[in-house]
C-alpha cells in the first residue's frame, strides 16, 4: 500500500494568549498543498518492523521518527504484525510546512486500512493528536480553521483554485520553541475567519502571520523571500506556520520568476 502525505500552509497565523500549561492558543487556517512526500507499507520479511528513509536526509534515530511512534500507537493497541514502513521524504522540515505530522496522520490511517482495523475517524483523530496538535488535520486535508493549540477545527469557506503558488524554503531551519519563545500573545483587531472571508486581493496588509517579525530580525533571508515575492506579482505572501518556507499566491496566467539560489523551491496549483 502507498500514499502521498502531503503538506499545508499556514493562512494567517495569531497568537492569541499563553495558556497556564505553557502552550498558545492560536487562530490560523490550514490549507491543503500538493507538495507530497511518499509512504509504503508492506509485510516485513524478518520480525520487527523497520522504517527505511530516502530523498531528504533526515538526522536521529529513524526509531524515534514520528511514522514510527504512530505504528506504535496501533501495533500495541491491535497487536498487528511487523511490516516494512518505506518513507520518502520531499517536503522540508523546519519549515512550517507540517511535513512529519502528515507522515504519521497517514501513516496511522494506512494502517487501519491495510489491517481493516475497527477504529472510528473520530478515534483516529484521537490517536493522531496524541503524536501533535496538527496531526489530526492531515486526516480530514480540508481548509479548516484552527484554534486551541492548533487541534480545535471548524470548516471554512474556501477555495484558491483560480491561484497557483511559489513555495521558497531558505536554508534556514526554525525550531517551534524558538519562535514562540520570541512572540507577544494578543488578541487580534480582525478574527482570522473574517479576513479569509475577504478577497484574497485584501489579504496583504491584513492576514498576518505574528511569527514573522521576531522570525525575519532573526533570519533577514526569510524577510527578503517574502519581499521577493511581492516584487514578482504575488497577490499575496506570507510565511507558513513558524517558517522557515514564505508563499506567494499569483494569478493563473503570471508568468514568475521561480529562481532563488540554494533554496527549496516549489510551484504547483492551489487544488485542494
Amino acid at each position: 500500500m502507498i500514499r502521498f502525505p502531503n503538506a499545508k500552509i499556514n493562512l494567517g497565523l495569531r497568537i492569541v494568549s499563553r495558556r497556564p500549561d505553557g502552550y498558545h492558543n492560536i487562530e490560523t487556517v490550514f490549507y491543503p498543498i500538493q507538495l507530497q512526500d511518499a509512504l509504503e507499507i508492506i509485510p516485513a520479511e524478518g520480525g520487527d518492523t523497520e522504517l527505511s528513509l530516502s530523498g531528504i536526509a533526515i538526522d536521529g534515530d529513524s526509531r524515534d521518527n514520528l511514522v514510527m511512534k504512530a505504528w506504535r500507537r496501533l501495533s500495541s493497541r491491535f497487536s498487528l504484525p511487523p511490516v516494512s514502513i518505506f518513507l520518502h521524504k520531499v517536503i522540508p522540515f523546519g519549515a512550517g510546512l507540517g511535513g512529519g505530522s502528515a507522515d504519521a496522520a497517514f501513516l496511522l490511517s494506512m494502517v487501519r486500512d491495510y489491517f481493516q482495523l475497527p477504529i472510528s475517524d473520530e478515534d483516529l483523530a484521537v490517536e493522531a493528536a496524541a503524536l501533535g496538535a496538527d496531526c489530526p488535520f492531515f486526516l480530514y486535508n480540508k481548509p479548516l480553521l484552527a484554534k486551541g493549540i492548533g487541534d480545535e477545527f471548524s470548516p471554512v469557506e474556501l477555495s484558491l483554485k483560480s491561484y497557483k503558488m511559489v513555495l521558497v524554503k531558505p536554508p534556514v531551519a526554525v525550531p517551534t520553541a524558538v519562535a514562540y519563545s520570541m512572540v507577544k500573545p494578543a488578541e487580534p483587531d480582525e478574527a482570522v475567519c473574517d479576513t479569509i472571508a475577504r478577497p484574497v486581493t485584501e489579504w496583504r496588509d491584513r492576514l498576518v502571520n505574528d511569527f514573522e517579525p521576531s522570525v525575519f530580525a532573526r533570519f533577514p533571508q526569510v524577510a527578503a523571500i517574502k519581499a521577493s515575492l511581492y516584487e514578482r506579482g504575488a497577490v499575496y505572501a506570507s510565511m507558513s506556520g513558524s517558517g522557515s518556507s514564505v508563499f506567494g499566491l499569483f494569478d493563473r496566467d503570471t508568468e514568475v520568476e521561480t529562481t532563488y539560489p540554494d533554496c527549496f523551491v516549489w510551484t504547483g496549483d492551489c487544488t485542494v
